[in-house]
């Protein structure tokens, strides 16, 4: 993508695992393995799969919050991947404009500090909005999620749920980010709820002219904010596409099964549902050929040996299927 804000080129985060005295490695997580994605300005990037695939993995270490294995991370063409080869102040541009919500609102938030103290810190760090700027910004940021300035007195534990990740929210866009990764930021929350936290995304993304990367393992949830969507199983990406393409036209049998267990809101509509045999292989040790092979219900020959790789398939569509 020629316009591309973000750009990672095959990441891979590998975990050790020691064993002994000496704490010998003795094998890896493949939690990421090569993974690639591009991110234009304005635009929604939704990646989903099921818990354990690697997609909260592969956000931290986008922001360079796990430390990557291999692979590269490029924001505005410049490489961000090792962060020791960055001056004091290239760093603190970085992090100022990469920001993330992070999944659980309770325990993401300082207990210690109040509203203002969690917004303000950040300002103060960065030597953002001197003085009396500096009471007005939170006012506004707790006025655009749905709070009161008067709440910036009170502490975390005085809020519900729903209102803490507005303040995750507002958090995450006290610094005037660029990028925002937010991290299954609705899966905690009510039904209810999710809706109007999706929503005030929505009009903040619209405002803010933000970037965002959403994490989810719920495939309704992205479907209304994302413009593209990735598929991960295992640390690989399976499928890739404009979201309308990808729930009207799924080619991957991973995809077509998560998308068969969608709830449907219309009691009349039939939908074949596509059960997936047996549990997700370990990431320690993934099959060989296809990692999806030994849960496929329509597997090749050639998939046990034979390691797909992402195709074009036209349009933005890319599959790394045999079929």
């Amino acid at each position: 993508m020629p316009d591309a804000l973000l750009t990672v080129t095959d990441l891979k985060v590998h975990f050790p695992i020691t064993h002994g005295f000496f704490s010998r490695i003795k094998d890896y997580v493949f939690a990421v393995d090569g993974v690639s994605l591009t991110l234009a300005k304005g635009e929604t990037l939704g990646i989903v799969g099921e818990s354990g695939c690697g997609k909260t993995t592969c956000g931290m270490a986008i922001l360079n919050l796990v430390e990557p294995t291999g692979g590269r991370v490029a924001y505005r063409g410049k490489d961000i991947t090792n962060i020791s080869g960055l001056s004091k102040s290239e760093l603190m541009g970085l992090r100022k404009e990469m920001q993330i919500i992070f999944q659980d609102p309770y325990s993401s938030l300082n207990p210690r500090m109040t509203l203002q103290q969690i917004l303000g810190v950040p300002m103060k760090i960065h030597g953002l909005y001197p003085g009396r700027e500096r009471q007005e910004r939170i006012d506004f940021l707790l006025e655009k999620v749905g709070l009161a300035p008067e709440h910036g007195k009170r502490y975390p534990h005085e809020f519900s749920g729903g209102q803490r990740q507005r303040i995750g929210i507002a958090r995450a866009l006290c610094l005037d980010p660029m990028v925002v990764i937010g991290d299954e930021p609705v899966s905690a929350l009510d039904v209810s709820i999710q809706a109007q936290i999706i929503n005030l995304m929505v009009d903040l993304q619209e405002e803010f002219n933000l970037s965002y990367i959403i994490i989810a393992h719920d495939l309704a949830v992205v479907e209304h904010i994302s413009d593209r969507i990735m598929v991960m199983y295992l640390g690989k990406v399976v499928e890739s596409a404009p979201y309308r393409e990808l729930y009207t036209n799924p080619q991957h049998p991973y995809t077509q099964a998560l998308l068969s267990a969608v709830p449907n809101p219309d009691p009349r509509a039939r939908r074949e549902r596509v059960k997936l045999e047996g549990d997700v292989p370990s990431p320690r040790r993934p099959p060989g050929g296809c990692s999806f092979h030994p849960r496929c219900f329509c597997p090749l020959t050639g998939c046990r040996a034979d390691e797909p790789v992402l195709r074009h398939i036209g349009g933005d569509h890319w599959v790394a299927c045999h079929r």
